[in-house]
């Protein structure tokens, strides 16, 4: 192996056109972009987490959706400005590449496969669940059911069997669809049989419509948009009609706490508008569109989550919204089954697009990661006839799929959002040293605002307020990091948000970036001690396999042995 050095890990890539004699189909516009985006950011999340957001923080929790669509927005203006200057595949990763280098964009890269790949196992386990309702809905006409072993995985049913000898619980329903599906599973020895059957057949199709190619899928994609948005607008509209305003009060019932709890939910509902970046060879002017695209699809998504937040509480009060199909529960409640069940078949449909534009994404990370050398060859090569990342394309379906029978759904957002969030972070960060672009027309270019006195300012009454509110300073110096891991990383964020606020004021650093990794970083200040096991466990293997292979097949290091030569 090659001598590894911090300047050979730092090595910049500064000319981004494809090096090939394939290149991908520019057919993808504004209203193209646009559509992708709302239907990566609303699926799972309106359809279903926030039910859950709901109950915990009230009608209140509107204020999260703003709040998460605000940090969203700032890390949008990044990776617009980013997107802007360097129109081509990639995302986070050709951004990393561009600022921090070699290594950081493979770390990137590495992350962006718990966003795309290990998110998609979460979708794809949500539209099961839907699946399962409405087959069960249409069966029982005829006194049948889905079988439930083949509906849930095993770790997911085992787990429920566990809780249930955990609570001595003794009765089992239909209703418990894990522990129903545990003690109704086949056994070979002893050994039961159970698999998310719908699961792996909704990735099998949308792999397939992916590999078909851009063009198929941007069809597909726009008509499952269409729908989406016109489901949601009758439930909005029709829903107007039962809101009882008496279910609004007290507005903020678990006070601020309460509401915060949604994070997770709330954050893992607004991933998506990233996506669309990845797309940026395909797209007609990535310049102009791709910045419009993600603002487009921010602000509609924010309007429509806070409009249904509204209705969902208005019509069913917050107590009564911690189910994982909401939108039709409040229908169903009401007596209008005929709507609560195309309110159910509807959330197919939404789940289906988030389904559709995280498939589509993964590929095109790995095809740039390819060109770059830092993976095999053949995940950069490109489908004569479909002109679509083929290869790349059937591994990223084995990539959601295989784990389809081992993941659970809880499992899969937390490692998705940590990896997400990460990502986020370094975009914004690698914003801070760019260097000054002067404006031109067509082109997007950050808010020049700078964070000299602002961000300062905010560190300090921070603090202030700490000290106001008595926070105990002195549990810093006793913490454990694994069991106290939120106090560890709180004490992490303090000393980073210090350096960030006096390089803010030195270096007059702009304030959007500096905002994006401020709340991305306390964002990651929640995320629980597994999940921080397993983001560690994940980049291990990332580095192992960087070192192994990637540091010496990079095309920047061959490129440095023709100059010595």
């Amino acid at each position: 192996m090659p001598q590894i050095t911090w300047k050979k890990l730092r090595r910049r890539k500064t000319v981004f056109e494809h090096e090939g004699t394939h290149s991908l189909k520019r057919v993808l516009g504004v209203r193209d972009l646009t559509a992708m985006g709302v239907a990566a950011i609303i699926g799972a999340g309106i359809f279903s987490t926030v039910g859950k957001a709901c109950f915990d923080g009230g009608p209140a929790v509107i204020i999260l959706f703003a709040i998460t669509a605000i940090a969203s927005a700032f890390s949008a203006l990044c990776y617009a400005e980013f997107a802007s200057r360097i129109p081509v595949s990639g995302s986070a990763y050709t951004y990393a590449y561009a600022t921090f280098g070699e290594f950081a964009a493979w770390i990137i890269g590495w992350a962006l496969i718990l966003e795309y790949s290990i998110g998609n196992i979460a979708v794809a386990q949500s539209w099961s669940g839907y699946f399962t309702t409405l087959a069960n809905a249409v069966l029982s006409h005829w006194d049948m059911k889905f079988p439930a072993w083949l509906s849930i995985n095993y770790p997911t049913a085992k787990a429920a069997f566990e809780e249930a000898l955990r609570t001595h619980q003794t009765a089992v329903s239909s209703g418990n669809l894990p522990l129903f599906a545990w003690f109704s599973a086949p056994k070979i020895g002893e050994m039961r049989i159970l698999l998310d059957l719908p699961a792996i057949f909704i990735t099998i199709v949308i792999t397939w419509i992916v590999y078909r190619g851009v063009r198929e899928s941007r069809n597909v994609n726009n008509i499952m948009v269409a729908i989406k948005l016109l489901v949601i607008l009758i439930v909005i509209s029709v829903g107007a009609f039962y809101v009882e305003p008496d279910n609004w009060k007290p507005f903020m019932p678990n006070g601020f706490s309460g509401v915060i709890t949604g994070i997770s939910a709330v954050f893992f509902a607004y991933i998506g508008f990233d996506a669309i970046s990845t797309t940026a060879e395909e797209c007609k002017n990535p310049s102009r569109d791709l910045p419009k695209a993600m603002f487009w699809s921010l602000g509609i998504c924010t309007i429509l989550y806070i409009l249904i937040t509204l209705v969902l509480t208005g019509m069913a009060g917050y107590k009564n919204l911690n189910v994982m199909d909401p939108l039709a529960f409040i229908f169903e409640q009401r007596g209008l089954n005929r709507l609560s069940g195309f309110i159910s078949a509807s959330a197919l449909v939404a789940i289906t697009g988030v389904l559709l534009v995280f498939q589509l994404g993964q590929p095109r990370i790995w095809m740039s990661m390819s060109r770059d050398g830092l993976l095999p060859k053949a995940f950069a090569k490109v489908h004569p006839k479909y002109q679509t990342p083929s290869f790349a394309t059937i591994v990223t379906g084995f990539v959601v799929a295989f784990p389809l029978f081992f993941f659970t759904t809880g499992f899969s957002v937390d490692f998705t959002s940590i990896g997400t969030l990460f990502a986020f972070l370094l975009v914004c960060a690698g914003t801070l040293m760019l260097p000054a672009m002067e404006k031109i027309k067509g082109k997007f270019r950050l808010p020049p605002f700078p964070g000299t006195f602002l961000v300062p300012a905010t560190f300090i009454i921070m603090l202030g307020l700490m000290a106001f509110y008595r926070f105990d300073f002195s549990v810093f110096y006793t913490i454990r990091i694994f069991n106290d891991l939120q106090v560890f990383l709180f004490g992490i964020f303090i000393l980073e948000f210090a350096v960030i606020a006096y390089f803010s004021w030195r270096k007059k650093w702009k304030f959007v970036p500096v905002a994006g990794v401020l709340m991305c970083s306390y964002l990651l200040t929640g995320m629980n001690a597994l999940s921080w096991k397993w983001f560690f466990g994940w980049f291990a293997i990332g580095i192992a396999i960087y070192f192994i292979f990637s540091y010496r097949n990079s095309k920047l290091a061959h490129g440095e042995k023709g100059k010595r030569n």
